[in-house]
């Protein structure tokens, strides 16, 4: 049996061997995207790959051979589609993006919206990203502030995507599909919940406890330490506050801010905040305008797949070979589609670079309904 340095140095030859001829096809692949441009021809034929990947496997003298060469030649394939892109988006032949690119976005009497109500933190979102130069208007949900804004009856709208402790807001995710609109940007604002009631009220003589699903989610361990309440969700942790204001009920009480706890009159019942630490909620400023600024430096898409196996990886690969960060990915199940899913991901990066342009290329071919949900 020969040694273990000659056994290497034979696998060493063959490795050598491998990337001569590696390189030699990624050659002609190139030669392959100069024809499909000169004849208007897709970069990815499933049905080809599928016979090839067939055959070369086939051809294998063991079964774990047999499935070691599928997954090389998979990603080999794969991989020569990606340099396919790259040349077709240098050729001029690449995604084309109906956005629109400005250095600024002027505020100055635009109309808002957000919901919930005056002292809620969407509101405290609002003022911050847009400052005193705008009218708002609110709504009791969701739903209702993207129809104004898919609509036109507002400019821009407010909404919460995700929370530093609590995780995504998955209904917003939803409803980006459902609605023509668009990301143009975003603003975090720290969250420190409190526990309100009426004036006098004490925490012995809790009963009930109301507020957005979100904020008893992200004070569940206080929540967890009296188990004598009841959690009652409600649409807006301000419109929890109202209630309390309105009800004048001293066994009731709401999670909401201090500042709600100023607009409606209400002691704080704790010292501190109750929910976690470095507890943050990023909201998305969401306008009809496929626009974005030209210092935007991260960019929203969603997109279907096809239930097949390793669908999901070979669109993530399109971040790499392009040198993208993903931040986030989120799964959402499709209504009226059982067990198949729309993905949502956040990934660094400007519309301008031409790096984003072919990974957005390259995913448009391999996906089903690819939606640039927008950029700031």
């Amino acid at each position: 049996m020969a040694d273990l340095k000659e056994l290497r140095y034979e696998i060493d030859r063959a490795d050598n061997e491998i990337v001569r001829l590696f390189e030699r096809r990624m050659r002609l692949v190139e030669d392959v995207a100069k024809y499909k441009i000169e004849n208007g021809m897709q970069v990815l034929d499933s049905r080809r790959e599928g016979e090839k990947l067939k055959t070369l496997s086939e051809g294998a003298s063991t079964d774990f051979n047999e499935r070691a060469i599928y997954e090389i030649f998979r990603q080999m394939m794969a991989i020569s589609r990606k340099r396919q892109y790259q040349i077709l988006t240098e050729n001029g032949r690449g995604e084309t993006l109906p956005f629109s690119q400005c250095d600024a976005f002027d505020f100055e009497g635009k109309r808002v919206v957000f919901q919930g109500v005056e002292g809620a933190y969407s509101f405290a979102a609002m003022q911050t990203f847009f400052g005193d130069a705008i009218d708002s208007v609110h709504v009791s949900t969701w739903r209702e502030a993207m129809q104004l804004v898919a609509d036109g009856d507002v400019d821009y709208g407010v909404v919460p995507i995700e929370n530093s402790t609590a995780g995504s807001v998955s209904d917003i995710y939803d409803l980006l599909a459902d609605f023509p609109i668009y990301i143009v940007g975003e603003q975090v604002i720290p969250i420190n919940h409190r526990l309100l009631g009426i004036p006098g009220a004490k925490t012995d003589e809790i009963r009930k406890v109301f507020s957005h699903p979100q904020a008893l989610a992200q004070c569940r361990a206080y929540l967890e330490s009296h188990p004598e309440w009841e959690a009652v969700p409600v649409l807006n942790t301000a419109m929890a506050a109202e209630k309390i204001a309105k009800d004048q009920n001293p066994t009731f009480a709401a999670i909401a801010s201090d500042t709600a706890a100023e607009f409606y009159g209400l002691d704080v019942l704790e010292d501190g905040p109750i929910s976690r630490k470095k507890n943050a909620t990023r909201f998305v400023i969401l306008s009809n305008r496929c626009c974005f600024v030209r210092n935007a430096r991260r960019i929203s898409i969603c997109f279907e797949l096809p239930h097949q196996c390793g669908t999901l990886y070979n669109v993530l690969s399109h971040f790499i070979f392009n040198d993208l960060n993903m931040t986030r990915i989120e799964s959402r199940p499709i209504p009226g589609k059982a067990w198949e899913y729309r993905f949502f991901i956040d990934f660094e990066g400007n519309l301008n670079n031409p790096g984003v342009q072919n990974a957005l290329f390259g995913i448009r071919s391999e996906t089903a309904d690819l939606r640039l949900l927008g950029s700031c």
